[in-house]
């Protein structure tokens, strides 16, 4: 996205941070962490994510995706390009054969400032959720609402979160399929009570390289699946229909990406976003027009 964004190699060299502690030194890798630092910074400053000074409230789930959030954040806090406080969070909701003591180790490890905080909304989940439904919508809101709670406790500004460029798309196709609405996970969000942001600087990532960063660092990572909630789930049917266009066409998920950065609202019939009202000839201007101005139909 930002191809002007250059950093030099050389400084790959240095231990920046214990979370880079055996980092390989392939070119491969190398180019690798490049693009990852050089996408994170561009999304944070396309959608101007930061306020100097602030303290971020990192999520960390185990997955592939937080930990490249959690060391992308780290080496760009580093190289003095996020003037931010990042603060590590992890919400053990007592999912069972979940490794509790995976993540205070390495975070302790790795010398990362840390809260780790435990609520079991599992039980709630299994409460609330009828037999044979997937728990993810129901689990989605109270990690959510927990996180809200902590980020307050601890001061924070921002929920960060590590949902990447595929997470987007997915959430794209689910919302277009199921939800009847063109609607993704925005970049930059501000919640309803108005005081804290939810931030996902890693927007303009691809999943593979999420993967191929968390792997080739040997990060402990926990499967999301513990619950056994994944089999049959709308967003694993999504993910293999762009599997397979990606598969025919290479390359369809950025352009697929590039287009919902791209929107033209007068090419759409959602008469809240353009004012088809004024379009006669010889009428005045048009222009797009705020949510919620809905067009007033004239009496015949």
């Amino acid at each position: 996205m930002r191809d002007d964004i250059d950093i030099q190699d050389d400084s790959y060299d240095e231990e920046i941070h214990p979370l880079f502690r055996g980092a390989p030194s392939s070119t491969e890798f190398r180019k690798l962490r490049k693009r990852l630092v050089r996408e994170t910074r561009a999304a944070i400053e396309t959608y101007d994510m930061i306020k100097p000074g602030d303290r971020w409230l990192v999520c960390l789930s185990g997955g592939k995706d937080s930990y490249t959030l959690l060391a992308v954040l780290h080496e760009l806090k580093w190289r003095g390009l996020l003037p931010v406080e990042l603060l590590a969070c992890n919400l053990d909701q007592g999912q069972p054969g979940f490794p509790a003591t995976v993540l205070p180790e390495f975070l302790t490890d790795r010398q990362v400032a840390h809260r780790i905080e435990y609520q079991d909304t599992y039980s709630i989940v299994k409460e609330k959720v009828p037999e044979g439904r997937t728990y993810c919508a129901l689990c989605s809101r109270l990690r959510r609402g927990n996180l809200y709670r902590i980020a307050r406790e601890e001061g924070c500004s921002a929920v960060v979160l590590g949902h990447h460029r595929d997470d987007i798309l997915e959430t794209f196709f689910m919302n277009l399929f199921h939800g009847g609405r063109l609607a993704s996970m925005p970049p930059k969000l501000l919640n309803e009570e108005g005081d804290l942001n939810v931030l996902r600087p890693l927007a303009f990532i691809a999943e593979a390289d999420c993967e191929r960063f968390a792997r080739a660092m040997n990060y402990p990572v926990i499967p999301c699946d513990l619950c056994g909630s994944q089999e049959g789930l709308q967003r694993v049917q999504v993910k293999k229909l762009l599997d397979e266009w990606e598969s025919r066409a290479p390359g369809r998920r950025q352009v697929m990406f590039r287009a919902l950065m791209n929107v033209r609202p007068s090419h759409l019939p959602d008469p809240k976003l353009f004012d088809f009202t004024s379009l006669f000839p010889g009428g005045s201007d048009f222009s797009e027009k705020p949510a919620g101005d809905v067009p007033v139909l004239r009496e015949l």
